[in-house]
């Protein structure tokens, strides 16, 4: 979409979205710690953690299989907690991963919705699974530009709290990507949502430009098929050191085989 359109329509998309979200969240389902515990494995099954946050793997007696966030050292008080909840709660996107409900007896819980499939990290990395070809690898980069498009452009305040990687991605059973670290203390930050007035327009200033390299970063795991977690610079180092465009034949994953030309 031409970026003059879309700086034109924003102003109404907000405004009515802002119309759809004046209430309060109606319904917020309230799981008991026990039941979150028994469903982790005594919070064993863990997918993914920063400074702030630990992701779970949960498995509950229906059967589905969820993911559990615990916010770790969370000091901004009980009320700034259910603040963030609710924005989380109003969040409606097909590639973000949907808050279903939350626990604040022992720990700061939030439960979200299905991740059947596990994360891509798992895909990319566990030699059991069956490689994921190059049309589902662009399938899944399109769907987390969606998913930022939606968080920067069309929310009030845009959403900059974001973190990508193959760890934090989810995917669905049709291996739609569905982003899950959004919002509260995403990427390790301790600080909750506000808007910055240098981005409130554009994506622009250090906020972006960090998400712009975490995208980058992740279209080169899905080209090379390495994880790079903590280790991004070691995955831009290696690309360099390859000289990309001359040598990209070196640096596809094997598992794609035949199905992407260099």
């Amino acid at each position: 979409m031409d970026h003059r359109l879309i700086r034109k329509l924003r102003p109404r998309l907000l405004a009515w979205l802002r119309r759809s979200r004046s209430g309060r969240v109606l319904f917020m389902k309230r799981f008991p710690y026990k039941d979150i515990k028994r469903a982790t494995d005594g919070f064993q099954s863990i997918m993914y953690t920063t400074s702030n946050i630990a992701a779970y793997k949960a498995r509950f007696q229906d059967g589905g299989v969820v993911l559990i966030k615990e916010m770790r050292d969370y000091d901004q008080g009980k009320d700034a907690f259910y603040r963030e909840v609710q924005l989380l709660g109003r969040l409606h996107h097909r590639h973000l991963l949907a808050l279903k409900g939350l626990s604040t007896g022992h720990r700061r819980l939030l439960v979200f919705d299905n991740i059947e499939r596990g994360s891509l990290k798992e895909h990319l990395t566990d030699p059991i699974r069956t490689p994921l070809d190059w049309k589902t690898r662009l399938q899944i980069v399109i769907g987390v530009v969606a998913a930022l498009e939606y968080l920067l452009l069309f929310n009030e305040p845009p959403m900059y709290h974001v973190s990508i990687s193959s760890s934090s991605i989810m995917l669905d059973e049709n291996f739609n990507a569905k982003l899950s670290d959004v919002g509260l203390q995403s990427s390790g930050e301790n600080y909750v949502t506000v808007p910055h007035t240098s981005c409130a327009k554009d994506c622009t200033g250090q906020e972006c430009g960090n998400i712009m390299f975490q995208l980058g970063v992740l279209i080169l795991e899905l080209i090379t098929g390495q994880s790079s977690d903590d280790r991004a610079a070691d995955l831009v180092q290696w690309i360099r050191e390859y000289r990309f465009c001359s040598s990209i034949h070196k640096m596809l994953d094997p598992d794609l085989g035949t199905s992407v030309s260099p």
